[in-house]
């Protein structure tokens, strides 16, 4: 990449003089140099060498100073590299007060939606100049950025709308690039369809696992999608996306029937392995990949609530109907808790915590119940130190990491 060229192969951080005044919040405020001796600049006029107009000179320069002002308005460095963004995120996520008042997580979520801005800035330059991958790298970077900005805003907060906007929008924009991402309608059995976005591996092998992933509730699939996308490059994956609204209100009004499909779906796919497919759900999501791996043998690999969902509304309505709130035998409620996850012929893993439906002491329980009935299931319970935000991008990570062990020690077709 030129830029990366004209500063010795390494994206500049904030606070390189070589940046012309762009600080970090540690170091006090240089006065910029003029335009014309910026590197960025420098570098932009000199990709335009030839056929340059002057309005094609003003166009750059307006871009490049653009660029810088939202550098400076980022604070953190902002790199090409996703991984050192992505553990940026995570770092930053781990000091987050889940107490902290609203000023402050609203001032830290504009100064991610800058780091993103800042990102797409770069993914557009790198598109006009016919860089594709590095585009593709900086929307990744931006999508992160965007996703830390969405949880850190409140639903009151008037950036919240614009941030999911951006987030959307990033996703299209690596969708355009290369058949990076695709948008499929999936034949049901009532003639119907059923919308979803499919990810090919990142890999060209012709025997590749995939994941099925639902939406949470009150989340579209592409917000989801935006938030993988960085998660699952690198991972030799096919990932489908769908929304739950679409999977749970369905006319049919059974999501056993429209999952079942998206994997006669992915059965097609000549370089989709039919023997290493799983299912992930988030939310309320995660009840709904329950009950579809308890019916569906095809899935090898269940990222889910393992059944908690369905045994707590039992159990509510139980004690509702009979005015009493006595704990039960506990050998009936190591039965009943664990009724779903027996019907399950594959490896689960259950996330409990702050963001999900699961009750950590509850998911403790069947864990227990499992590992008595030899059952293989597993816990993933985020470390969140009370009072922390909780981190939901290593949680990612760690779950993604159980379903490629799991998709390893399967064999392949």
């Amino acid at each position: 990449m030129e830029m990366k060229q004209n500063f010795g192969g390494k994206w500049p951080h904030i606070g390189d003089p070589r940046l012309g005044g762009i600080v970090s919040s540690k170091i006090k405020q240089k006065r910029n140099p003029p335009a014309a001796q910026s590197p960025w600049i420098g570098c932009l006029i000199r990709s335009s060498r030839f056929g340059c107009l002057e309005q094609s000179w003003a166009v750059l320069r307006t871009r490049a100073e653009g660029m810088k002002r939202m550098l400076r308005a980022a604070g953190p460095e902002v790199t090409g590299n996703l991984a050192s963004t992505r553990q940026s995120a995570v770092v930053f996520l781990d000091g987050v007060d889940q107490e902290s008042d609203i000023a402050s997580r609203r001032n830290c979520a504009a100064k991610w939606t800058s780091i993103g801005d800042a990102h797409c800035l770069f993914a557009n330059l790198s598109v006009q100049r016919g860089t594709l991958d590095e585009a593709a790298l900086a929307w990744l970077c931006a999508l992160t950025a965007f996703e830390v900005a969405r949880r850190l805003s409140d639903d009151d907060d008037p950036q919240r709308v614009d941030v999911v906007a951006k987030l959307e929008a990033c996703v299209e924009a690596f969708g355009s690039l290369d058949q990076r991402l695709e948008r499929v309608e999936i034949k049901l059995y009532d003639q119907g369809e059923l919308s979803a976005y499919y990810v090919p591996a990142s890999t060209s092998s012709s025997c590749v696992p995939a994941i099925v992933c639902i939406s949470r509730e009150e989340e579209t699939a592409g917000i989801l999608l935006g938030r993988l996308l960085p998660l699952i490059t690198g991972r030799n994956m096919a990932v489908l996306v769908v929304s739950y609204d679409d999977v749970s209100s369905h006319w049919l009004g059974l999501s056993e029937i429209l999952l079942s499909c998206c994997l006669d779906h992915l059965s097609t796919l000549p370089e989709i392995d039919a023997s290493r497919m799983a299912i992930y759900g988030d939310g309320l999501s995660a009840a709904l990949a329950t009950n579809f791996a308890a019916t569906d043998r095809r899935v090898s690999a269940a990222i889910c609530d393992g059944g908690l969902w369905s045994w707590t509304r039992t159990r509510s309505s139980i004690e509702w109907m009979s005015r009493t709130a006595e704990t039960p035998d506990d050998g009936l409620s190591s039965t009943q808790r664990s009724r779903l996850a027996r019907k399950l012929r594959c490896p689960i893993l259950v996330v409990a915590g702050e963001c999900s439906i699961v009750n950590a002491s509850e998911a403790i329980k069947l864990e227990a119940d499992c590992a008595s009935a030899s059952i293989d299931l597993e816990l993933l319970i985020p470390r969140t130190p009370e009072g922390a935000f909780e981190n939901f991008m290593a949680c990612d990570e760690a779950a993604f990491e159980w379903l490629e062990r799991k998709f390893e020690r399967a064999p392949a077709s």
